[in-house]
This record gives C-alpha cells, sequence and structure tokens, in this order.
C-alpha cells in the first residue's frame, strides 16, 4: 500500500493505492490522524489505484469520516472500483460518503 496527501487550498487530497488491510491501515493512520488534528474539513480519498480493501482499512476510512464530520468537514471518495468498489456497496457506504457517483 502506498499514499499520497497533497493539500491545495482548503481541500487536501489523499490517494491510496495497492491494498488497504489489516497490515497496511496501520501506515495510513499517522496521515489521517494529521488530518484530523488540523482540522481539515475537504478531504477528497482517491480511490482509483486502490486493488482491494478489508475490515481494518475500511474501518480506517470511517474513523476518518466520522472524526472529520464532527467538526463540521466532510470526506468524498473517487475511484473506487473493483473489489472495493464491491466492498463499499455491500456495506452500503457507497451511501455514506458522497462524491463516488454510479456507485
Amino acid at each position: 500500500m502506498g499514499h499520497t496527501r497533497s493539500d491545495n487550498g482548503e481541500e487536501t487530497l489523499v490517494s491510496i493505492d495497492g491494498t488497504l488491510d489489516a497490515l497496511t491501515a496501520p501506515e495510513l493512520r499517522p496521515t489521517l490522524d494529521a488530518i484530523v488534528a488540523e482540522g481539515r474539513k475537504n478531504v477528497m480519498l482517491d480511490l482509483s489505484s486502490l486493488r482491494l480493501i478489508d475490515s481494518s482499512g475500511v474501518g480506517a476510512l470511517v474513523s476518518l469520516l466520522k472524526r472529520v464530520r464532527a467538526y463540521g468537514g466532510e470526506v468524498r471518495i473517487s475511484g473506487l472500483r473493483d473489489q472495493p468498489l464491491a466492498i463499499f456497496k455491500l456495506l452500503q457506504l457507497n451511501r455514506v460518503f458522497p462524491g463516488q457517483p454510479g456507485a
């Protein structure tokens, strides 16, 4: 799993690629914690290069969503496809995370 973070004005973009699972989610958590600590209100998760996600990965993203929403922010997703899209649909997270047309 790899990830990058970039801030452009009010928006924070986090791109996640590869696998987001129990082994790799801990690598992402410090970045997500920093976003919350900085009070970033407009967060976009680019998941177009994410090939696989498990419950630990979903937990990390849902935790980010809840913490950002707690101070009036929003977390959107883009690029869901293949197995991650199937997981989001199965868990009905495509209804919780805005920004994924047709998901």
